[in-house]
């Protein structure tokens, strides 16, 4: 069978397009459309109508190609910065009156959740107790557990892109200041769920995300034209040496270096400050990345539960409150 999925992130807007039989999601056409839409918020979080409008078209592009692909129907879904915006509703209302498409908010917890699954199924039952870390531009998610879904899932406001914002808008590179007070706020935040992953004692550590791919680049990982099967690893001491460097740099500076796009170079350092500060919390020393995140997450719930899983979602389309994790459980069966 194939299928699709639409996710509508923080920066771009991704199709991938996949078989999903025979036990794995095999990816057949994939695209992304640039928006960059953090840095277009207004006020509050507010999404202006220029942004509304691009991600209709953007939404509309996409699906237009799943449909030529062989995937009329695709499973479309947003991020943080849909899911945080205060004009949520007008969002997703304007999305589906231009496109057609049900854009789908799915609360943090549950995108821990289908990351864990992804990472667990691309590493397999002999990684053992997994830990999952997971950095976008809105948020962190963490998911630690022993089985196909985890055991805990968090989602934290620590995007690479959100703290940009926050800490390091006015100055390019930004002061020590700036960062120490980061740095205090992700620990701040961090202090309990790193004490529930310490707790749980993982076996397997993965990180399932742009922002880690590029910084496991960034340490001298294997590039992407290698193929997905190639093991890239990306450890705590080589991360703490990229925040040195990337903090020493202007973006334009940091956009020159192996792994960093230009699109990511300014949230790169809030990124590589995340992901070193997670890890010392933790006690994890390494990571695998894994390239299976969300989206794989998805179509394997998808293959592996059946489509009857996507109405229980759709009740978040009208911008009500995020369904807590453990009423969703209930939707999703584990």
């Amino acid at each position: 069978m194939r299928t699709a999925v639409i996710d509508v992130g923080s920066n771009t807007v991704r199709l991938m397009v996949a078989d999903v039989e025979g036990g794995a999601p095999l990816p057949v056409h994939t695209a992304k459309v640039r928006l960059r839409l953090a840095e277009h918020l207004g006020e509050g979080g507010v999404l202006p109508p220029t942004a509304l409008a691009a991600v209709s078209e953007a939404v509309a592009s996409v699906r237009e190609q799943s449909e030529r692909w062989g995937a009329p129907d695709p499973f479309a879904f947003a991020t943080a910065v849909v899911r945080d915006a205060p004009n949520r509703a007008e969002v997703l209302g304007t999305v589906r009156q231009k496109t057609g498409v049900c854009l789908h908010v799915l609360p943090g917890e549950v995108e821990a959740e289908l990351t864990f699954l992804g990472a667990r199924r691309w590493m397999g039952w002999r990684a053992g107790p997994l830990a999952m870390l997971d950095i976008g531009g809105g948020s962190l998610e963490v998911a630690v557990g022993r089985g196909r879904l985890p055991e805990f899932a968090v989602s934290l406001p620590l995007g690479a892109g959100r703290l940009t914002r926050e800490y390091c808008d006015s100055d390019d590179p930004p002061p020590k200041k700036a960062l120490r007070a980061m740095r205090r706020a992700v620990r701040h935040q961090l202090r309990d769920v790193a004490a529930r992953v310490r707790w749980e004692s993982p076996r397997t550590s993965v990180a399932a995300s742009r922002t880690f791919q590029q910084l496991a680049r960034l340490c001298g990982a294997p590039p992407g034209r290698h193929g997905p099967f190639v093991r890239r690893e990306l450890s705590r001491d080589d991360l703490a040496e990229a925040v040195q460097r990337l903090a020493a740099l202007p973006a334009s500076g940091r956009a020159r270096l192996r792994g960093i796009s230009a699109a990511r170079s300014r949230q790169s350092l809030a990124g590589a400050l995340v992901a070193h500060t997670v890890m010392e919390l933790t006690g994890i020393d390494k990571v695998t990345i894994s390239p299976w995140a969300v989206r794989e997450g998805i179509l394997l719930r998808q293959m592996e539960d059946g489509s009857g899983w996507w109405p229980a979602l759709s009740d978040l389309d009208a911008g009500e409150p995020p369904v807590r994790p453990a009423e969703l459980r209930v939707a999703l069966p584990g």
